[in-house]
Formats: structure tokens, sequence, C-alpha cells
């Protein structure tokens, strides 16, 4: 792996200009092609194989009327005033509403009797021609001008039900922007220059404007979520600067060593570029690995994550030599620039800080261990449940629309379920529709029951239902599951609120089988790379304790709601289901980051020395600013999202900035140190078999002469 970066970064060193090239050729094909021919972004919550999405199977091939996707036209007149007012304004957008494209009927408030108690809020039921998540945003954007005009009456008027719930794109605060300016401020003072500071966030930048140009294409192949972009630009920049900042780094130091520009470059890609390689590749294996959960809107998540990562380890083998080899001096000027003699690692702290825990790893294995523990014990309490428009920003129509319909109607409302029976198949007949309703509308957890619509041919009937509660309100979930067990063999519940219910069952029925493969394939990987069995066991129960930490922090605050409004939440919030599954994977793969980053430099110093002890604080010492800075970089990136109004979205930058900084302080610092004092030698033990196959050294002693001296061994 070592020769294949050195020769993939010393070909683009040889003819940057090509490099360059290269790549704006790239983003000049991609960027405009994803602009005509690209897809839209949509989210599919379908269960495969769950009976929500047999019934709405069902009911595209014999009743397609009963299953187009619907959306509401809300209406609400100043507070002491009545709609009814406002009636010519409203009518005449009704029929503004039948007009648009696709629109298969519509409900006048006023003729259809839906209009709130108080008289202040009706609403107007839109039905579309295809299923809820074939409905584009450009109808939604249509019926929003055909409402427009009601407000210059005065009256609120906001769209909202599970056609513009699912259309909804993920917003973007703009605080971003900010983290970025945050990352290129620890740059700075990390190297000292501006021009070396710059680097890898251009490079993260190239990375992502690249990345969402292809998941954009993507997009026209399969149905990729809304979520997508934001959450792999938000993995895109943290790496993206990341993979440079290693290389840099490590650019920097083999020069200060001595060695020549060109040199010293070459060895930095083939030490750093294949931690780089093999760390990117463990992110992308675990991000793929969301596709083992059957999800549609989670494999979409996974595979634009894997393109960015994907690109980003890109970047840093080929764009980034080309970029160090045209700025030539101006990026080793700074701190190494000074004529100041480099510290010996035993001159630094970290080297001291290591030996200090080596020395005593008992006490400060066990105290860091119940520290992570500790954060970790709020996470025993989760509770998940499927985001709804109730969890999204006021900012938005569909939470406004959402709000409005609860204050009328009852938050039931925002959940309805459509009951389809399936009169070819043996249980409730024509004759027994009645009892049913009648037996649906008994249930202490439904509010009302509809009239039975039946199909033309007689063979399926849907009973439109609302419960009592909200959709993301566990008592629905309850709900939903007495009803299915009370309804007979031939008649199944839908809709929205029991697809993402489903799929919220599904996601907890797959975690396990989701998180032993991704354990199982790392330790493999770590097993060839670093040639070693304790190694890898050591990194998956680390990573373990740090992504416990994560979950028990999320739960603290957005759940229990400790410090909430720190994070600019103005109300308690359950854990999005998709949340763990997607924090696995991507907590994981960045946490193996800085294991590898940090293990592989403790491989080499072992090499060198065969001296256990020693390698790991000298392992630390020649990394230990870099990495802090890495995690301060991608911390700062992380927390500029989590005031993204998209609720997964902040819990992702608070989750995935709480779990960079628990790496690089208690794990790096303490953790690491402490258990490999205890493993010793041992750490680095293999069988023969896998040594032979894996060309590990039969003895650390016969490493290289040189590289011992350049340690200061004898």
């Amino acid at each position: 792996m070592n020769r294949l970066t050195r020769r993939i970064g010393d070909a683009s060193a040889r003819r940057p200009w090509v490099t360059i090239a290269a790549w704006l050729a790239a983003l000049a094909l991609v960027l405009p092609l994803a602009g005509l021919a690209g897809g839209q972004f949509v989210d599919d919550f379908t269960a495969p194989g769950s009976q929500s999405e047999e019934a709405m199977d069902l009911l595209e091939e014999r009743f397609p009327e009963a299953s187009g996707g619907t959306a509401m036209a809300v209406f609400a007149a100043p507070e002491g005033e009545r709609v009814q007012r406002h009636r010519p304004a409203i009518e005449a957008a009704v029929d503004r509403i039948a007009g648009v494209k696709g629109v298969a009927a519509t409900t006048d408030p006023f003729r259809a009797g839906t209009v709130s108690r108080d008289g202040r809020i009706g609403y107007a039921e839109v039905t579309f021609a295809v299923p809820t998540m074939e409905v584009s945003p450009e109808q939604i954007e249509a019926l929003d001008e055909a409402i427009s005009a009601v407000r210059d009456d005065g009256v609120a008027a906001e769209l909202g039900g599970d056609a513009v719930f699912i259309t909804a794109e993920t917003p973007t605060s703009g605080t971003e922007a900010a983290g970025l300016l945050a990352a290129l401020v620890i740059l700075v003072i990390a190297f000292g220059t501006l021009a070396a500071a710059l680097v890898p966030i251009a490079l993260a930048l190239v990375t992502v404007a690249a990345g969402l140009g292809g998941i954009t294409l993507l997009g026209h192949a399969m149905d990729i979520s809304t979520a997508a972009p934001t959450i792999g630009a938000m993995i895109g920049l943290g790496v993206g600067i990341d993979y440079a900042l290693f290389i840099v780094a490590r650019y920097r130091e083999n020069h200060a060593a001595g060695q020549e520009r060109s040199t010293a470059l070459s060895n930095a890609m083939g030490s750093s570029g294949a931690a780089i390689l093999f760390a990117g590749g463990t992110v992308i294996v675990a991000m793929t690995a969301l596709a083992l959960t059957g999800l549609g809107f989670l494999t979409s998540i996974g595979l634009a994550t894997s393109l960015i990562v994907l690109l980003a380890v890109a970047t840093a083998l080929t764009l980034l030599p080309a970029l160090l080899t045209l700025l030539g001096d101006r990026v080793l000027k700074g701190r190494r620039s000074r004529k100041r003699p480099v510290k010996r690692p035993e001159e630094t702290a970290w080297w001291r800080f290591a030996h200090r825990v080596s020395g005593r790893p008992w006490p400060y294995l066990l105290v860091a261990t119940a520290a992570l523990l500790a954060l970790a014990a709020p996470a025993l309490r989760m509770e998940t449940s499927f985001p709804d428009a109730g969890n999204d920003a006021t900012t938005t129509t569909h939470r406004r629309a959402y709000d409005l319909l609860a204050e009328g109607f009852g938050p039931g409302f925002n959940a309805p379920l459509l009951i389809v029976a399936d009169l070819s198949a043996p249980g409730v007949d024509t004759a027994g529709i009645p009892e049913l309703s009648r037996s649906l509308a008994a249930d202490p957890g439904i509010a009302s029951v509809g009239e039975p619509r039946v199909s033309a041919a007689k063979d399926t009937v849907v009973i439109p239902a609302l419960p009592t509660t909200a959709p993301a309100d566990a008592a629905t979930s309850d709900t939903l599951v007495r009803i299915r067990d009370e309804v007979p063999g031939n008649v199944a519940v839908s809709g929205l609120t029991a697809m993402t219910d489903d799929l919220t069952r599904q996601l907890s029925d797959t975690l396990p089988v989701f998180i032993a493969a991704i354990l199982v394939v790392s330790f493999l990987l770590l097993m060839l790379v670093f040639r070693s069995v304790a190694v890898p066991l050591k990194a998956a129960v680390m990573n373990l304790l740090s992504i416990g930490g994560a979950y028990g922090v999320v739960v603290a605050v957005f759940q229990w709601g400790w410090l909430g409004g720190l994070f600019g939440l103005d109300q308690t919030l359950p854990i999005a289901s998709p949340l763990p599954t997607i924090f696995f994977a991507v907590l994981f793969g960045l946490s193996m980051d800085y294991e590898v980053f940090l293990l592989s430099r403790i491989r080499e110093e072992y090499d060198a020395t065969g001296d256990a002890k020693e390698s790991v604080a000298r392992g630390m010492a020649v990394t230990g600013r870099v990495v802090t800075s890495a995690a301060l970089i991608m911390a700062v990136v992380f927390l500029s999202f989590v005031f993204n109004p998209n609720p997964l979205v902040k819990m992702m930058g608070l989750g995935l900035a709480t779990a960079v900084v628990l790496d690089a302080t208690i794990v790096r610092m303490v953790l690491v140190p402490a258990s490999m004092a205890l493993l010793g030698r041992a750490a680095w033990w293999l069988p023969r078999i896998g040594a032979r196959r894996t060309g590990s050294p039969a003895r650390p002693e016969q490493a290289d002469p040189a590289e011992r001296e350049r340690l200061g061994t004898r």
C-alpha cells in the first residue's frame, strides 16, 4: 500500500499542471451535467416486506385513485376572526390549486366542512395522481404559488401533509461557512503560514463540490434522500481537511528533518498517504454497509457519503502533491522554518504524558473507561421515533401547517392511517366493513374513522382513520400495533405514519446485524494492515466506548433537554430512528481515522525499535499536534451543522463532534497508552501463518538500521 500511494503521489508531483487540469476538467464536466441531467432528492421511507408496503402496493394495483399522494392547503384567519370572512379569496385559491398539473382532486373547506370548531382554521385536501413518493418539488412550488394571493388578504396560508413533508429538501443554516473559517484559523495556528493552511481548505471544497455534483447525478439512477447532500457535505468537509492536513504535516516534518522537498513529499505520500487510503477505505466500508439495512433512503445516504469520502482520498493522493509541488517553500515556511532546533520526541509534553500513563496504566484505564461509560449511560434510555413535520423548524411551511392543523383539529390529524381491506382474500367481506369501522372507532387510540371507499372492481376497501396522538408519539405506535393485532387477516394498515413506524422497527431489528458486520470487516482490515490480533480488538472496544459516549450526549441534549437552549432547541425531541444506524457507520469510520493515523506511526516506531512502550510514547509525540489540530477542525466543522434547522442534521452534528473530541482526548491520550502498556509486545502478536501472508517481520529488531538511527535508537 505504501508503494502504491507513493507512486500515485510521485506521478502527480511530476506533472502538477496536468493533475490540476484534470481535476478542473472533471469539475467543469460534473457540475454542469449535474444541473442538466441530475435527479431530484426524495425520501423513500418504505420498509421492504412490511405490511404498510404491501398495502400501498395493493392500492396502486387495484385502487390507484386511493393511493395518490396528499397535501393540505391550510388557511388561518387572524386571531378573533373566522375564515368565512375570507371565503372568496380562499375559494379562488382552491380553484387555482385544481389547475396545478398532476392534481387529481381538491376539496373546498367550506363545502367539505373542513373548518375548525372555532371557525379560524380551515384546510383544502389536495390529492395527486401519483403516490406520495413520486410528487415532485415543482408541484409543491406550484401549490404554494396558487395560495400565495390569499396572504395578501391577511390570511395565513401554509402547505402541509405527507407529500409536502416528503419533498421538502434539507435546508442549510449558513453556519457551515463559520465552521470553515474556524478551521482555517486552527490551520494557520498549527502551520504558522496562510499558504499551508489554505491547501486543506481548498481540497475539502473541491471534494465537496465534486461530491455534490456526483450525488446529484446519482439521483438520476436511484432515489437519493434529501438528507444525503447535507450529511455528505458534513463528512466531506471534515475528512477532506483532515486527510490533507496529515499529509502536509508529514511533508513539513520530513523536510524539517533534512530531506529534500521532492523526497520529503514522496516519503509523506508513502507513509501518511497509505494511512489515508486505509482510513478512507474504512469509512467507505462502514457507510456502504448501510445497504445491509435494506432501506432505500439509508442506502442512498451511505452511497452518497462513500462517494464524497472516496473523492477526499483521491484529492489527497493526487491533487494535494501537485499543489504542494507548485507552492514550493511557501508551504514549508512558518513554524518549521524558524531557526530553532526541531524538538526530539522525548522533549515534548505528549511523550512525557504517554510515559506517565504507561507508568500507571490501570488507574488511568479504569478512570477513562468509567468516564466514557458515564457519558454513555443516557443512551440506555434512548427513545427513537421517525421525525415528523412537527420536529422541523418553524421557518418551514410544512411545520407551520402542522401546528395549525394540530391546533384546529387535534394532534392526531397529522398522523392519518389508511385501513386497507383486500376483499378477494379470506377475512372480512363487504358485509363486515361497517362492523370493522365500528371496531376501529371503539379503539381508545382512534379519534375518528372516515367513510369507507370501495374500488371500482369491488375488491378493495379503504377506511381512513385519525389517531388521537401525534405521528412521532409512542402512543401512536402502540395504537398501530393494537389495531394490527385486532383486524382480520385480509386487512392491513398503511399511510405515512404506519410506513415510518414499520421503518423504525426494521431499523431496530437490523441494527445488531449491521453493527456485527462492521466490527468483523474492520477487525479483518486492521489485522491485515497492522499485522496484529490485539490491536484490532482494542480499537473496536475503544471505538464502541466513544460511540456510546456520543449516543449518550445526544440523548441528554435532545431527548432530555440538557443545555438544549445552547444548541437552538425550543423543545425536547425523541432521537430520530435512523440516527443510531447512521451514527454507528459514520462514527466507527471516523473513529478508525484517528486510530489508523496514530497506530500507523506507533507501528513505524515499533518496527524500528522493538520497544513496545517507547513506540507508543514516540508515536503520540510526533502526531500529537497534528491529530489534535485535525480533531479540533473536524469538531468545529461538525458543530457548525448543529444549527441546521433539520433535527436529524442537528443530532448528527453534535454526535459527530462529541465522538471526535472523545477520540482525540480520552481515547488517544489515555486509553491508547494505557492499554498498549498493558499489552506490551503482545499488542503486535500475529499467528505465524498470518505473519507470513501479511509480510510481518519475524523480529522488530530486524528493521532498517537507518530508520532506527533516525529514531534515535541504538
